[in-house]
């Protein structure tokens, strides 16, 4: 018996009706056999199938996480776009929003900001919010705590410029190393780091870890781009690219 076509007639799915009408438990032990050589001489003849198969299954996989990832957005939204506490910049009337969540010792995080900010500066109508998760050790917490106390002692402004700092900040985050960072951009250092441990600092992290856990975020930096989330790192034309995507509905 010759199992070759109809290996690629039930194996390979090629017809719907072939393959529902194949029943591999009505052969023989004989005929299974011969049958499980034919397939892995099939395979071992044409490999290329093999990658065809895994590049069908990656799309698949990847059509579902979008999927789920636009789900996620629309079911948190408010705490997304309008959580009342996260830093917002760019164009607040932009008709596209970016959310980022980041974490400060992110080698990532750090590389995507020059294109993140070229993004912003370059389109003119993208709101871009900041989401503080740290999630890479102490020195992460420590450098989050910081940025969110001055914030709320000392505003928006001070905040943009202390993001900007604490990306480029290389080291241990000490206590001296902050305080000299505050004096440096002219902000009282004595009220930032007895905010740093307060009841509203922590209260923002422990909201913005709860966002992400229900975004079923693992990793910085992950951008939320209109109705879409890109997990990871991907450079500025790409970013540029889901813009235009978020535009066009």
């Amino acid at each position: 018996m010759t199992f070759r076509p109809l290996l690629l007639a039930a194996g390979l799915a090629l017809s719907a009706t072939a393959a529902a009408a194949f029943d591999v438990e009505a052969m023989s032990a004989a005929e299974r056999d011969a049958f499980r050589a034919e397939i892995r001489a099939y395979l071992l003849d044409n490999p290329e199938v093999i990658m065809e198969a895994v590049q069908v299954l990656e799309q698949r996989d990847a059509q579902a996480q979008a999927a789920n990832d636009q789900t996620l957005v629309q079911v948190n939204a408010e705490a997304l776009f309008d959580d009342g506490f996260s830093w917002v910049g760019g164009n607040p009337e932009g008709d596209v929003t970016v959310v980022e969540f980041l974490d400060y010792r992110c080698g990532y995080c750090r590389k995507a900001q020059p294109e993140l900010e070229e993004l912003v500066e370059s389109d003119g109508n993208i709101r871009l919010i900041i989401k503080e998760f740290p999630i890479l050790g102490p020195d992460s917490l420590t450098s989050s705590r910081f940025a969110i106390a001055v914030k709320q002692v000392a505003g928006d402004e001070a905040y943009a410029s202390v993001h900007d700092a604490l990306m480029a900040l290389n080291g241990e985050v000490s206590e001296p190393a902050l305080r000299r960072l505050a004096s440096t951009l002219g902000l009282d250092a004595d009220a930032i780091i007895a905010r740093m441990e307060s009841d509203e600092v922590t209260q923002v992290i422990a909201e913005t870890r709860a966002l992400g856990q229900r975004m079923q975020i693992s990793g910085t930096p992950t951008f939320i781009m209109g109705d879409q989330m890109l997990r990871g790192y991907a450079p500025l034309e790409a970013m540029r690219q889901m813009i235009d995507a978020a535009r066009e509905g």
